[in-house]
């Protein structure tokens, strides 16, 4: 790269002095016409585009699923794939629970007291209590649920509104699986029961709670739009997947396992429902007690109320004198990638996993922009023919994160165009987003290399050597994202480092919200950030700003 700058060094003297005799817009030619002309500079930036492209496609198929076997013939990608539901809103869902319903017609209410949550979940051999029968232990996990649901109708995906108490987050009111308000706090237990009240009006929802059936606390109001005249509405108890996760450098391992939840209910009322109406228990999704056998399900097809795999055990509901109990296993949320999932998920920002190698070369072809004039005593002509050195640095600085952007917006587009089309045919969930995420990753990720751009333009002014300006760089935009995912820190500090670094603006391409009522980790490597995709923005333009800053105050203060 620096042996090309020597054959430039007439094209950039011309450009140059006519800079002199102009404004801003002939010194922005003249640093354009300096890139251009550097063969190095440009096969650096079309390496990175390359790298951004085909390391995340390579990816992309690297990520087949292989299953059994059909007629003699293994079945590999779509093929292995179970029935997955989506939500209203279009997400992929998880919709497995127990469901003890009746339906409602037109408008109506449900309350009911609940006394006991409890619990089981694997115990993965990590010091719990002694085993019951299965390799499970008591214990509730953080968000097991057991209320009052309404719900459009069996299939899974279909609409809801939900009053809940959960393993150790309150009371909720949760709906269309994205949704989720807060009520009461503490845990549920017979000295300190829950009372919980859901209305309907036509498509509106109304939650409540309680602690004594008395004094009513409004939870939260939704909007179901186009809810049908009859609905089901009941009873239901769910219990997501229990993982563990073991940290080791390098990477983390995951043990997870069903588990399962029991909630015990008693003064149950409902208005609106058949008079003497019987209660029907349904295992929608297969989410009755870890190992029950098949439920209800048949004319619905695909999704319909089932159970999963196991013998001809118990339905996990019984009810005598007036009280309930209800087991059941599985969630009602939103599916999201890590150790939590039961699909093979993937994400579009896996597609520009790419982004990270062609990082490091941008940071280096950007640093040599400047450090090159330095090395070669270019900087002197170049500072002659502009004595105004802010205009110089800003100059350099644009058309470095000109070119940049650019590459990174096609690189981008065509990374995340071709590459979850290839994840779906191998096999992998691909999570969707809406089209103005899709823009929002693509201009988002352009422009977190361009920012990291100017900041390496910056260091290169600053510290006049290559070597220098490239290590830096590399350990202030680079390094910290390796320390985080590679566990070479405590998880804490990695977190740390993903918020005050320049490494923070990788969160540009985030596209599946964290949900915080389901349980998942901060981990880049699934797609998460502890900041938000513009948070993480801001924190790298900072460093942009505050290198600017020093690289101004040095080129005044110092000569050529």
């Amino acid at each position: 790269m620096s042996t090309d700058a020597l054959s430039a060094t007439r094209a950039d003297t011309t450009a140059e002095a006519e800079a002199r005799h102009g404004g801003f817009g002939p010194l922005l030619r003249s640093e354009w016409t300096k890139f251009r002309t550097v063969r190095g500079w440009v096969i650096g930036m079309v390496i990175a585009a390359m790298l951004m492209v085909f390391l995340g496609l390579t990816l992309a198929r690297g990520g087949g699923v292989t299953c059994g076997y059909t007629n003699g013939l293994t079945r590999t990608g779509k093929a292995c794939l179970p029935y997955v539901p989506y939500g209203p809103g279009g997400e992929v869902v998880t919709d497995s629970f127990n469901f003890v319903h009746q339906p409602l017609a037109g408008d109506g209410t449900i309350t009911v007291r609940v006394i006991s949550l409890t619990g089981e979940h694997p115990s993965f051999g990590n010091g719990h209590a002694a085993q019951v029968g299965g390799g499970m232990v008591p214990g509730v996990v953080p968000w097991s649920k057991a209320g009052i649901i309404i719900k459009q109708s069996l299939h899974q995906g279909s609409a809801y509104a939900a009053m809940m108490v959960t393993g150790s987050n309150g009371v909720r009111m949760q709906y269309n699986y994205t949704g989720d308000i807060a009520g009461m706090p503490g845990t549920v237990s017979s000295a300190h029961p829950r009372w919980l009240r859901l209305t309907r009006s036509g498509d509106t929802i109304t939650g409540f709670d309680s602690a004594d059936g008395r004094d009513w606390t409004q939870v939260g109001t939704v909007t179901l739009s186009g809810l049908p005249a009859t609905v089901q509405v009941g009873l239901f108890a769910t219990s997501p997947t229990y993982f563990v996760t073991n940290t080791s450098f390098g990477g983390n391992s995951n043990q997870g396992g069903n588990s399962q939840a029991t909630g015990v209910f008693d003064h149950l009322t409902a208005s609106g429902t058949p008079a003497g109406g019987k209660w029907a228990d349904t295992q929608v999704g297969g989410g009755g007690p870890i190992g029950s056998g098949p439920g209800p399900g048949g004319p619905l097809g695909a999704g319909s109320p089932g159970t999963g795999p196991g013998g001809n055990g118990p339905s996990g509901y019984t009810e005598a004198g007036g009280t309930y109990t209800l087991t059941g296993s599985g969630d009602i949320a939103p599916v999201t990638p890590g150790p939590g999932s039961n699909l093979p998920t993937a994400t579009l920002q896996q597609s520009l996993a790419g982004a990270f190698i062609a990082l490091i070369v941008i940071v280096v072809v950007a640093a040599m922009f400047f450090t090159a004039e330095y090395r070669r005593g270019l900087i002197r002509t170049t500072l002659a023919a502009t004595p105004r050195r802010g205009a110089v640095l800003a100059a350099k600085a644009m058309v470095a994160a000109g070119v940049t952007f650019v590459v990174g917006l096609v690189a981008s587009a065509v990374a995340i165009t071709i590459g979850p089309h290839l994840e779906a045919d191998n096999g992998q969930v691909v999570l969707p987003v809406s089209a103005l995420t899709e823009v929002r990753v693509v201009i988002g990720t352009a422009a977190m290399l361009a920012v990291a751009a100017v900041f390496a333009v910056a260091l290169g002014a600053v510290l006049r050597r290559s070597a220098a300006a490239i290590t830096i760089a590399i350990v202030t935009v680079v390094l910290p994202f390796l320390l985080a995912v590679l566990n070479a820190v405590p998880s804490s500090v990695g977190d740390w480092l993903l918020r005050v670094t320049p490494a923070a603006a990788l969160a540009v391409e985030q596209s599946i919200p964290n949900y915080h009522q389901v349980l998942s980790q901060t981990d880049p490597i699934q797609g998460y950030y502890p900041l938000s995709p513009l948070g993480g923005f801001v924190v790298i333009c900072i460093w942009a700003a505050a290198g600017l800053a020093l690289a101004l105050y040095v080129l005044r203060r110092r000569d050529a």
